[in-house]
């Protein structure tokens, strides 16, 4: 096993961590923490702005098309009937009446410690009010620990008023994180998510400087709140951005451009998160399996160099599962009559998440459960429903089965939100990272990349999409290695019965001709939903003070030029390795 030795050695970390700051970009969430931390804040990504139109949706991605066609209907039943064939469970259309003595319940056993013991906790309604004799160090703000989505506190950017109790009853102009996705529809904010589906969400309802803002502002407010690094003191502090792999040129130079411009950082460097997870868990090679809130990706790393024609981008990810969760038990009639809408109140995508990640697992027979479900009317406090949930173990079958998790249809970016033409990529995409004489990578030769068009998502199911990519890294000695050094990463990573799932379905999706008949996923030694995040602080000691970093004057005034050759080239598309950028 190719196990780095000491990557980062407590000592380093100390001294080096202690002013350089990671931020890995989620759609659902972003990471945010010291590099000498051992856990980032976990903040979901999204800002709640108060709102005086009438009229206006409370949740812009209200806009949104969810209804299901009846192809997509038809795909969904096919692909519960195949699911439940392995599972060896009863057909959709077979009788399932919870009183029938030939259902067996299965006794169900929280994953993890941190979701057993949350299992039947209780949102409450956010607080939209400002209120003086809140301080910074109130409970609320200590009650959010590193590692917890939670984001409780006030705005400090208020108007001061010399009535106290005026001052009770003005609204928060905004509110971040946890605390924006638990307000009641009924008060007058909007809920913007600025990534969606692996993308800056922009849309006809949502211009690209908007999305540059509410980023803005989220960030900011995580540094000032969380990590209290105030505006001034950011000039001697360094940005290490993990982005995903969904990222396209243009939606990195646009990060670039907020760390190093609206967030004052001194200089930054960018890494995606496949290469940040290999070097997380202390390894140089391996096959990264990224299973996100919305988005999935697999791409095999080479003694710590991303293979690009590995990536495969599949359009589902947890929040997904946790929607067909709820599919099932309404399909069952299951779930109380209660109105769940996990679009319209996104209190109700967290109550959802809760019992995924309590319950949800793969393994054979029929799996129930008796458990508590809330529902959350506009304003009104949370009422307890106890309900038999069944089929659990059918809803992470959509990883292997994807039309078993039919997707919202969101709006695509404006064609020319990709057609980036200042940036100049492809005129100095075949040129030699160190600018000499060389006009070409033996590496990229037989790549044919766009960088003008958005990634191509794939639907396919998780165990071809590792295999296919795999099978395309070249030599048989490195695919049989790749095979062997499976990671699952991100938070439906930890789904029970997931590691014999993809080993068992991803041997089997093997060619017969291909010599391979070892398929393995290696144990993470970080916290699933977090490698990414630490593998980012272990590459920004490695780079610190190296060239593949971008000082923010260099950025802010010419842009970033070729720079020399980089130790990691951990991207065939991110700026500061591939192109010559010049602001006009």
């Amino acid at each position: 096993m190719d196990y780095l030795k000491t990557v980062a050695p407590t000592q380093i970390l100390s001294e080096r961590g202690a002013n350089l700051v990671v931020i890995n970009l989620g759609s659902a969430n972003v990471r945010v923490g010291l590099a000498m931390d051992e856990k980032p804040f976990n903040v979901p990504n999204c800002i709640a702005r108060y709102i005086t139109q009438s009229g206006k949706p409370t949740v812009v991605d209200q806009m949104l098309n969810t209804e299901v066609t009846t192809n997509q209907h038809v795909d969904r039943e096919r692909a519960y009937n195949s699911a439940a064939s392995l599972l060896k469970i009863p057909f959709l259309d077979e009788s399932s009446s919870s009183g029938s003595a030939s259902r067996k319940m299965g006794r169900i056993d929280g994953y993890n410690q941190a979701s057993t013991i949350k299992k039947d906790s209780v949102f409450t309604w956010t607080d939209v009010y400002e209120d003086e004799k809140i301080s910074l160090a109130s409970p609320a703000e200590t009650s959010a620990d590193k590692g917890d989505a939670s984001a409780s506190e006030a705005v400090p950017d208020v108007t001061d008023s010399k009535d106290t109790s005026e001052s009770k009853r003005k609204y928060r102009k905004m509110i971040f994180g946890e605390e924006a996705l638990k307000i009641s529809p009924k008060e007058p904010y909007c809920l913007y998510h600025p990534i969606r589906r692996g993308h800056f969400n922009v849309s006809p309802h949502y211009s690209a400087q908007r999305v540059c803002e509410d980023l803005t502002a989220i960030l900011d407010w995580i540094l000032l709140e969380k990590l209290h690094i105030t505006h001034k003191e950011r000039f001697s502090f360094h940005a290490v951005i993990v982005v995903p792999e969904t990222f396209d040129t243009r939606e990195i130079k646009e990060m670039l451009t907020i760390v190093l411009g609206e967030l004052y950082f001194n200089s930054a460097v960018v890494h995606q998160e496949g290469l940040s997870a290999v070097f997380g868990n202390g390894l140089t090679t391996a096959c990264i399996v990224n299973i996100g809130a919305q988005t999935s990706t697999v791409v095999c790393v080479e003694d710590g160099v991303s293979l690009p024609n590995t990536e495969k981008i599949l359009p589902f990810g947890g929040e997904d599962i946790c929607r067909c969760l709820l599919w099932i038990q309404r399909h069952y009639q299951k779930w109380p009559q209660i109105n769940t809408d996990v679009l319209a109140k996104p209190i109700d995508m967290l109550m959802l998440n809760q019992l995924k990640e309590s319950f949800c697992e793969i393994r054979a027979g029929e799996l129930e459960t008796v458990a508590t479900v809330h529902s959350y009317e506009e304003g009104m406090p949370a009422v307890p429903h106890k309900t038999n949930l069944t089929s659990l173990n059918v809803p992470p079958m959509g990883l292997f089965y994807p039309n078993l998790l039919v997707p919202e249809i969101f709006p695509q970016p404006p064609r020319q939100w990709f057609q980036d033409y200042e940036n100049m990529l492809e005129d100095t995409w075949n040129m030699d990272f160190g600018g000499g004489g060389n006009m070409g990578l033996p590496m990229w030769d037989s790549f044919a990349f766009s960088p003008s068009k958005p990634k191509k998502e794939e639907k396919i199911g998780l165990a071809e999409a590792i295999t296919s990519s795999i099978l395309s890294a070249g030599r048989i000695d490195l695919r049989r290695k790749l095979f062997s050094s499976i990671q699952l990463i991100g938070g439906a990573g930890l789904t029970k019965g997931l590691v014999a799932a993809v080993e068992e379905r991803v041997l089997h999706a093997i060619p017969p001709t291909e010599a391979i008949d070892t398929v393995q996923v290696l144990p993470s030694r970080t916290e699933p939903q977090f490698v990414t995040w630490k593998g980012g602080a272990i590459l920004g000691i490695l780079d610190f003070g190296r060239e593949a970093w971008i000082e923010r004057h260099q950025w802010m005034v010419n842009g970033v030029n070729k720079g020399g050759l980089k130790k990691y080239k951990d991207s065939y598309h991110l700026q500061g390795q591939a192109m010559y950028f010049i602001n006009p």
